[in-house]
């Protein structure tokens, strides 16, 4: 057999490795998926408490499109579902990705996998328990008199999953500094030089994907800054990426 076969087997190999690896991923999902699709409406209700907790007396959300309160509850519980099954996910990317890596390499990258689950999911935490109530406070308190809240509830989905993301991977940030540490893209010093841009870049994405408020834009601001500390802090105590040679 020739080198070139070989190098065919290899892939096909690979592929099909990773067709195998993608039909679990996949069918954990649905079979979650399915599982919660009982309980699409209580998962609704409360992803849509803290609207309904700063709307007026007497208002409530509407459904302009004829599906919508069918189809919104679904994908909502589609998204939990995901949530659900995205630590399964990540170990299915390991575990195709692993026999390829280096012992340092995976020392590395699979406590930064670990890491961005659970920072992740405390964004989205963060944003529901504690901004979300914020900003529709706010978005209420300004609404001119004469004029009915009435959101609909596919938009209303379509803002909180922008939310959820931004917030999301927000907190990823400790992460990326890290990572770029240590594999030596950039040293300590030049994160501590970065800082006063990092700083100015935090209130501007806050700016672009919060309400026009302060309060909202100080809320998602000041973590990013807190967690680009947390992660020069860790890379400290690691020690500097470019100092230190990985062994196999």
């Amino acid at each position: 057999m020739t080198a070139d076969e070989n190098t065919e087997l290899t892939l096909i190999d690979h592929l099909l490795e990773l067709r195998r690896r993608l039909i679990w991923i996949l069918a954990v999902l649905l079979v979650c998926f399915i599982a919660l699709v009982p309980f699409a409406q209580k998962i609704y209700t409360f992803v849509a408490a803290p609207l309904m907790r700063s709307l007026p007396a007497g208002h409530q959300m509407i459904a302009t499109d004829v599906i919508a309160p069918f189809f919104v509850p679904i994908k909502v519980t589609l998204m939990t579902a995901f949530l659900i099954t995205l630590p399964h996910t990540l170990f299915q990317i390991w575990a195709f990705v692993a026999p390829g890596l280096y012992r340092h390499e995976k020392r590395l990258i699979l406590p930064l996998l670990v890491s961005s689950i659970l920072l992740f999911i405390l964004g989205m935490a963060f944003a529901y328990f504690l901004v979300f109530p914020v900003i529709f406070h706010f978005l209420t308190s300004v609404t001119p008199e004469g004029v009915s809240m009435a959101t609909d509830i596919d938009k209303y989905l379509s803002f909180i999953l922008g939310m959820f993301m931004a917030f999301g991977i927000t907190f990823e940030v400790p992460v990326v500094v890290i990572l770029l540490n240590r594999i030596g893209v950039v040293t300590l010093k030049q994160l501590y030089k970065a800082r006063p841009y990092v700083i100015v870049l935090a209130f501007v994405v806050a700016a672009i994907v919060t309400p026009p408020d302060v309060l909202s834009q100080t809320l998602l601001a000041l973590p990013l800054i807190l967690l680009y500390e947390i992660g020069m802090f860790i890379c400290r105590i690691l020690g500097d990426g470019q100092r230190r040679q990985p062994s196999a």
